[in-house]
């Protein structure tokens, strides 16, 4: 009698549930309006905006009350409240900060790992999807020249690819809490913010941190590098970690990382090198020449959500020493027995903080295999391209450019008269970011404000150039006379 009673509740509430498991008519349904959707999306990028400079969305239409509503509802919200808002990372007018891209095929490829759901994080859950994460890892491995008995994972980007590659230095030097006070880090005031943010997290906030000098190109002296490395010596410390970077992100500057390199092995220290930004570059043979050294790192880090045009939550983690991965991350439970089928294989789970993670592999193996890498390729020459042509525009039309950059990040400003011209590039930027058909960024360099492009997107093309210079005509145009009429007031 319990029995029956027990099987009626459940009955009961699979029926109740049944909503999570549309039919193959409702299926259809979803995926027509959504196949719309997304067509109309991508259709109206090339005229539409990649800044909307607006007030913030209705959180209210966020809000979870327990009712149902209408797909077509809630695509409305969607584009209502989500895309016009901020920035739009799809649109090939977002020059500002690093973008990505979005790849169509690839989000095939998550919408794939997503309907099966397969657990990329241990090869006995799913022996394909992390043979694939292997071979994409072996695949980086060859084009950055790192032996074929490093070990890697892709995470979720390069902030938790960075964590990754110093906790192993960490662990690699022996960097326990007692050593942190007298151990010294190396690296440059341009490197990623999430270095910092890392090093803080595992422990090493409170290491002595050694900011190397630049010279005239943003990149870190080895001079001064071997310098600040001797005197720490002397002094009784232990320098271990020299973190480089390969396209920094204010400037887009490669560090001479053959020089770091060989300083690194003289002292016996760990040689990490933040290629997140520009990694992918060392496959145009225009400008795989100051990617020499980079073969000699420890550790490296590449985003392929940056220099492959994927989608967000993509990066790819690169470390020799893999006792050293594994001791960091590598842990057992008891109901995980029946997993620890093959010592060989190593595991994702095993080399990252990351236990449940998703099957990233297949939104970038599934591009590449569709298309072949020399779209690639192309497409970041053609990146490379349309920086010295928007630099050599904007030094046409009168403004002052920073130096000949190593990729395809480079700032610019306008010399004003009688203005003071933080000022004057402040108004303009603001200008700039009305408009929003093309999105720059501003940052500091040299104690300069400065407008920032940074040119990355797939969907970038020559027109996009010239409409940005258009832009950047009127807003200065807007900006003269804004202060003309402030002094005449």
């Amino acid at each position: 009698m319990i029995e029956k009673e027990i099987k009626d509740q459940i009955l009961a509430k699979e029926n109740l549930s049944k909503a999570l498991e549309p039919n193959e008519d409702e299926r259809k349904e979803l995926l027509n309006k959504l196949e719309t959707f997304c067509n109309n999306f991508i259709d109206q990028l090339e005229n539409g905006k990649a800044y909307y400079e607006n007030e913030s969305p209705d959180r209210t239409k966020f809000a979870i009350d327990n009712q149902t509503y209408s797909f077509d509802h809630l695509l409305e919200i969607y584009t209502k409240e989500v895309l016009p808002h901020g920035v739009n990372p799809a649109s090939g007018g977002h020059l500002g900060y690093i973008p990505g891209g979005g790849l169509f095929t690839s989000a095939l490829g998550d919408y794939l790992a997503a309907i099966s759901n397969e657990y990329a994080g241990i090869h006995f859950g799913s022996p394909g999807a992390v043979c694939m994460e292997t071979e994409l890892i072996n695949w980086v491995k060859s084009i950055f020249g790192f032996p074929k008995t490093a070990i890697g994972n892709l995470s979720s980007g390069g902030s938790i690819a960075n964590l990754i590659a110093l906790n192993a230095a960490r662990d690699s030097h022996e960097i326990s809490s007692e050593k942190v006070k007298k151990s010294v880090i190396y690296l440059s005031k341009q490197v990623h913010h999430c270095i910092q943010k890392a090093l803080r997290i595992i422990g090493l906030g409170e290491s002595n941190i050694r900011y190397i000098a630049l010279d005239e190109f943003h990149r870190m002296q080895s001079t001064d590098l071997e310098k600040k490395i001797a005197k720490d010596k002397m002094d009784g410390l232990n320098p271990y970690l020299i973190i480089a970077s390969a396209g920094t992100t204010d400037t887009g500057a490669i560090d001479p990382l053959d020089e770091i390199a060989n300083i690194a092995k003289a002292n016996k220290m760990w040689f990490h090198v933040d290629a997140a930004y520009g990694g992918f570059f060392i496959l145009c043979d225009s400008v795989k020449h100051k990617f020499k050294g980079i073969e000699k790192a420890d550790s490296l880090v590449v985003d392929p959500h940056k220099g492959m045009f994927l989608p967000y939550g993509i990066g790819i983690v690169l470390v020799k020493d893999r006792s050293a991965m594994m001791h960091s991350n590598n842990y057992t439970a008891n109901y995980m027995q029946d997993t620890f089928t093959n010592e060989r294989i190593i595991n994702p789970a095993d080399v990252s903080p990351e236990l449940t993670k998703h099957f990233r592999g297949l939104r970038m193996w599934l591009p590449l295999k569709l298309h072949g890498i020399q779209p690639f390729i192309s497409c970041l020459e053609a990146k490379l391209l349309q920086t010295k042509y928007f630099l050599s525009l904007l030094k046409s039309h009168g403004f002052q450019t920073g130096i000949e950059p190593d990729l395809s990040v480079s700032y610019f400003w306008h010399e004003a008269t009688n203005i003071e011209n933080d000022l004057f590039n402040k108004q303009l930027m603001a200008f700039i970011h009305q408009d929003g058909r093309v999105f720059l960024s501003s940052s500091i360099i040299n104690n300069k404000y400065v407008i920032r492009i940074a040119i990355l997107s797939f969907r970038t093309k020559l027109n996009t150039i010239e409409l940005g210079m258009e832009m950047i005509l009127k807003a200065r145009t807007k900006t003269l006379d804004f202060f003309k009429r402030s002094q005449n007031i």
